[in-house]
């Protein structure tokens, strides 16, 4: 079978990954996003990370030889009709995703596949902005971050997704070199609701004064053998996600995900991690 073509939209932190790793995988990739600076940031990017994969063997060579030069970028939504499988990866709101996907919808080719990449939306609400005859071929992709290292995807089949969808799904996640796993379509799904009440208290931790933040998160990777402890990982994603996720899964199953007070505090106060310079565990610069 000659390499599927793979529309990404959104060339955002995760959005851009995706294509890479598509790219990387063989396939030709067009990535779209509302601006060509946005797009011009998000390859300069995607080149960094290649050279800095490369250097410290997370990229393998092999893989890395005209992956570039498969990855198209485009403002046109309108060439997504070349596809034959779609990820979207724009903002986490429901709204934002399901006006994508109307787009999408009158556009792409009837077997094109359409998968969201979403940390907590039910796949089957997303999967109700799609005509009817298009949600057998509709799914869930839950990435995750950074996408071009970390190799676990949570595959959502909605109310209507079909066996075939699944089927090709879960195989391109491998052409990709993840390791995808099905899980219910509930809201969260699997990873962030374990994850994020986990968070939760380790935020009510530090929040009752039971111990601070980084001694917790240092606690996390020599105690639970965890790669990065919770706060370093809000750092990296940033808090206002964070809250966001956090507030759909109080919505969704009640009082246990409410998210803590001091959370919302940092959030309010801008102290957002890595993308503004101050967090949890980056000080603020000395002036």
């Amino acid at each position: 079978m000659a390499a599927e073509v793979i529309g990404v939209v959104g060339a955002g932190l995760m959005g851009a990954e995706i294509a890479l790793v598509y790219a990387l995988a063989g396939h030709r990739v067009l990535l779209n996003d509302v601006s060509e600076d946005k797009l011009e940031a998000a390859r300069a990017r995607l080149a960094d990370i290649v050279d800095k994969g490369l250097k410290r063997g997370f990229v393998a060579a092999a893989r890395a030889d005209g992956a570039l030069d498969r990855l198209e970028t485009t403002t046109e939504l309108a060439r997504f009709a070349e596809c034959d499988a779609i990820t979207e990866a724009v903002f986490e709101d429901e709204a934002v995703k399901a006006a994508a996907w109307r787009a999408l919808d009158a556009v792409a080719r009837p077997h094109c596949i359409f998968a969201s990449n979403t940390s907590t939306l039910p796949i089957s609400s997303l999967a109700a902005a799609v005509a009817p005859a298009r949600r057998p071929r509709f799914i869930g992709t839950n990435y995750f971050s950074p996408v071009s290292r970390m190799k676990l995807v949570e595959v959502i089949p909605a109310f209507d997704t079909s066996e075939e969808t699944v089927a090709t799904t879960t195989r391109l996640c491998r052409d990709a070199d993840k390791v995808p796993i099905r899980v219910k379509d509930v809201a969260g799904f699997a990873v962030n609701r374990a994850l994020h009440a986990f968070m939760i208290e380790a935020v009510r931790l530090v929040e009752e004064g039971v111990v601070g933040a980084e001694e917790f998160d240092t606690a996390c990777r020599l105690g639970l053998g965890h790669a990065v402890g919770p706060f370093e990982l809000m750092d990296l994603v940033s808090s206002s996600l964070c809250l966001q996720v956090q507030e759909i899964l109080h919505e969704a199953y009640g009082e246990r995900f409410r998210p803590p007070a001091l959370l919302k505090q940092k959030v309010r106060a801008g102290h957002d991690g890595r993308r503004v310079g101050i967090g949890w565990r980056i000080p603020p610069a000395k002036v």
